[in-house]
């Protein structure tokens, strides 16, 4: 199998973009048709024909647009890609033309960005754009000619901008770098087969991965501890796979933290529906059903290789969800960790059941903030779309701040009540605590919210479900690729960056 290229290297400098040695310059236009920013020094050196070369090419300088130049030596690149920004551009609004920028280069070395740059914010979301922008999944390649084209990327990416020595710009490139490769480390373990990634050897390579963070300390469970820890739901949901359970814990613990933030992630690493078997059709992407663990866990080595100061406590349960003679059955009562029973009605609501273990184990560290990432239900998927997620949760000023940090970052979130008609339903099995799958087909979404709800005790809590955003199954657009998309890390991210900014 092919192996993973290195990513490109960043940095910042004030030198122009005229004159600065790179093999492809890209520069913003409005919709005037005028470069803007430090590139207006590139519209200079083109002169009267930059606009017309650009009116030719159907270029209008609106979001989205993109053309590419030769240069004709004007100016010392060889390539100008022109990205149209429209009036007032944001930073969503850079990080998605640097993305489509990056998508347009090929065979260069260095490109060079020269982006309008006002404050660290807009530098932090070219370098998120490019990077983003530039994911392959190129693993299971063997052809000489895909091995080119996955080869065909940048070893390095400048920025210019007059904040080159800005301890703030500075911060944020390297904020850039941590959240982009933690995206893109998720959109990997989304990515490969369920076969190289069962719940063993996604555990071992989280393992791996955690190697090279600082300060990261990973426990893992196997069967035998799951049983002797108590953890019925893993247990329970994995029973019929040959590939048995495991649970992975991470915690960070620096110095002095504002906050304590627990994060637990929905793993199951392949998702047939169990005996309730799902359709063929609906099989082939259910190796995506890990894409909440795989979140928690790169969003948690990022908050360690940023250095941010709250601590972090993650779990993700991880099982692979297969009918067989020894599998989970509609009418099976489960005992979750802590003692609650649940009865079980549909096997293919099982990633509940993982997280109910998960939950607790995560309360049991008594976090100040809990938040899970799963991809839970398709009526969140029928209620929001395929591109917004849905967050619930105990906790009005949480869901309020996931949506903020998401619109940020470029992560679309809406709130969704837990009402008390779901959660009645939640505790009416005739034979156990709880009621583990929805007796109406009406409200799914908020009735999987509501039993997680039973396992968070008083903790403020937000549950995200990802079944929209998390895999990409349509064409890629902005940063976003086809396949797995990293959703939600950069939104777990932020908020870290949100609690660390207590202590300030």
């Amino acid at each position: 199998m092919a192996s993973k290229h290195a990513e490109p290297s960043f940095t910042l400098s004030s030198a122009s973009p005229t004159t600065t040695r790179a093999d492809v310059v890209v520069v913003g236009v409005g919709p005037d048709l005028k470069a803007v920013g430090p590139a207006d020094a590139v519209g200079d050196a083109f002169g009267r024909s930059f606009k017309p070369t650009l009116t030719t090419l159907g270029f209008r300088g609106k979001p989205g647009d993109v053309a590419v130049l030769p240069t004709a030596g004007v100016i010392k690149a060889a390539t100008v890609i022109a990205v149209g920004l429209g009036d007032d551009p944001t930073p969503t609004t850079l990080r998605k033309a640097a993305a489509k920028a990056v998508k347009a280069v090929h065979n260069a070395t260095t490109v060079t960005f020269a982006l309008p740059t006002a404050d660290a914010d807009a530098v932090r979301a070219i370098a998120e754009g490019a990077l983003l922008g530039g994911y392959r999944f190129d693993r299971y390649r063997t052809r000489d000619e895909d091995r080119e084209a996955a080869a065909d990327r940048p070893h390095a990416v400048v920025i210019l901008t007059r904040l080159s020595r800005d301890a703030d710009a500075l911060a944020a490139l390297d904020a850039a770098v941590a959240t982009a490769d933690a995206v893109n480390r998720t959109r990997d373990w989304v990515n490969t087969g369920p076969g190289d990634l069962t719940p063993a050897a996604f555990a071992d390579s989280v393992v791996e991965a955690a190697k090279d963070v600082a300060g990261v300390k990973v426990t893992v469970w196997d069967e035998a501890r799951l049983a002797k820890e108590g953890c019925g739901g893993i247990l329970g949901v994995g029973q019929g796979s040959t590939h048995p359970p495991r649970l992975v814990q991470l915690t960070y613990k620096p110095k002095n933290p504002s906050a304590h933030l627990a994060l637990v992630g929905k793993g199951i690493t392949f998702d047939s529906g169990g005996l309730s078997l799902k359709p063929g059709a609906s099989m082939m992407t259910m190796k995506c059903d890990m894409a909440g663990a795989a979140s928690v866990i790169a969003a948690t080595l990022a908050i360690a290789a940023l250095e941010l100061p709250v601590r972090v406590t993650c779990v993700a349960p991880m099982a692979e969800n297969m009918p067989s003679g020894s599998a989970l059955r509609p009418g099976d009562v489960l005992e979750i960790r802590g003692g609650t029973t649940v009865e079980v009605h549909n096997t293919d609501a099982e990633g509940r059941l993982v997280l109910a273990d998960g939950l607790v184990v995560a309360n049991e560290a008594e976090p100040d903030v809990l938040v899970d990432v799963a991809t839970l239900t398709g009526a969140c998927v029928v209620a929001l779309g395929e591109r917004t997620a849905g967050v619930l949760g105990n906790d009005d000023a949480l869901r309020g701040q996931v949506v903020e940090i998401g619109e940020t970052v470029g992560e679309a979130f809406w709130p969704l009540p837990i009402t008390d008609e779901v959660t009645s339903r939640v505790t009416s099995s005739d034979i156990a605590d709880l009621r583990q799958h929805n007796p109406k087909p009406a409200g799914g979404a908020l009735f999987a919210a509501a039993f997680l709800q039973q396992f968070v005790g008083e903790t403020t809590w937000a549950h995200l479900d990802i079944a929209g955003p998390a895999f990409n199954d349509a064409g890629a657009y902005d940063e976003v690729p086809k396949g797995g998309t990293g959703a939600s890390v950069r939104t777990l991210v932020g908020l870290a960056e949100s609690l660390a900014k207590k202590i300030d």
